[in-house]
């Protein structure tokens, strides 16, 4: 039976994949835009959008759960909740945006993608 078997594993085990996506979501909250592949991208999405849901709400609770769920980093976290969620106080999802792009990369031929905030 196939339970459970919603989320790509990315060839990594549980720890290292959640330990990616949090860094992509450092980095996408950093950035505002980075370039991934369309699976990496994909698998973020939902990860980052959560984020930013809890985050909009702008209590304490959600400072310090965004907080954790970004390697305690207060910096991004402080910019997530003040900067990036204000921004979508009126939307009820759909803050980010995956375009794939048309190139591969080099080395494995993996398909590339570009994931930013709407």
């Amino acid at each position: 039976m196939k339970h459970h078997d919603r989320k790509r594993k990315l060839g990594r085990k549980r720890d290292e994949r959640s330990a990616l996506l949090k860094s992509l979501a450092l980095a996408l909250i950093e950035k505002e835009k980075i370039i991934t592949t369309e699976a990496k991208a994909k698998e973020l999405r939902p990860f980052v959008e959560k984020l930013v849901s809890i985050a909009k709400s702008k209590t304490l609770a959600s400072r310090r759960l965004v907080s954790s769920r970004l390697f305690n980093n207060e910096k991004l976290a402080k910019k997530l909740v003040s900067e990036i969620a204000s921004r979508y106080e009126k939307r009820n999802g759909g803050y980010t945006r995956v375009l794939k792009l048309s190139n591969k990369r080099k080395g494995d031929a993996s398909k590339m993608a570009v994931i930013e905030f709407v």
